[in-house]
């Protein structure tokens, strides 16, 4: 399968993750798959149970988006729900400034960040949880000295994804610069990722 037939499934984490997994046809599917005694997974239909500790699953690497794993496995997608954990460094965008029709989770693990919602913006720290609704306009920036971890986790039951334009995204260079929509109402212009550097394979951060 080609990249025009794999063009951006889902954005981002799941936002931007799974976006990339199924609309961009990014090198994730590429990567390197882990070899550790510290991992088991049996596949059956589609992904059976597995347990992996975080450092050795297949983390990925972005410029622009800092590193981040989804913790599913090399050619697999978790059907209903997506989780990943992202280590932004300062200034290091999540994704970009979007909103998708499923609730979706984000909880600090360490760090500083900044949560860009709804057209405000406040400071987040340690442990602090956002719940965005469905629909709710949000990205989290890294923030601080040093490097912010984050565990992101989102419902996977609708396919609707809006990248509107903002300017209060745009100032902190993660914002679309014309708005993009999946899912009902169909796409406008062009991939709001194309302009961004791809993924690479890298180790764990963490």
């Amino acid at each position: 399968m080609n990249c025009t037939a794999l063009k951006r499934a889902s954005a981002n984490h799941f936002l931007r993750s799974e976006l990339t997994m199924s609309s961009r046809c990014l090198p994730r599917r590429r990567l390197r798959k882990a070899v550790t005694r510290r991992i088991e997974v049996r596949f059956s239909a589609p992904v059976d149970w597995f347990v992996v500790n975080a450092r050795d699953a297949r983390w990925v690497d972005n410029d622009k988006f800092g590193a981040y794993t989804t913790f599913q496995p090399e050619g697999e997608r978790f059907e209903q729900v997506g989780i990943n954990i992202s280590v932004l460094r300062p200034g290091q965008p999540m994704a970009l400034y979007h909103a998708e029709e499923d609730q979706e989770g984000f909880l600090v693990l360490s760090g500083t960040a900044k949560l860009l919602v709804e057209e405000e913006e406040r400071p987040l720290q340690q442990w602090d949880y956002v719940h965005c609704p469905p629909w709710t306009k949000h990205v989290l920036v890294g923030a601080g000295d040093g490097p912010c971890v984050v565990l992101a986790v989102g419902a996977r039951q609708h396919k609707g994804l809006v990248y509107p334009v903002s300017a209060l995204a745009q100032r902190h260079e993660a914002g679309a610069e014309s708005e993009h929509r999946r899912g009902a109402e169909g796409e406008a212009g062009e991939n709001p990722y194309r302009p961004y550097p791809e993924d690479r394979a890298t180790s764990s951060p963490l």
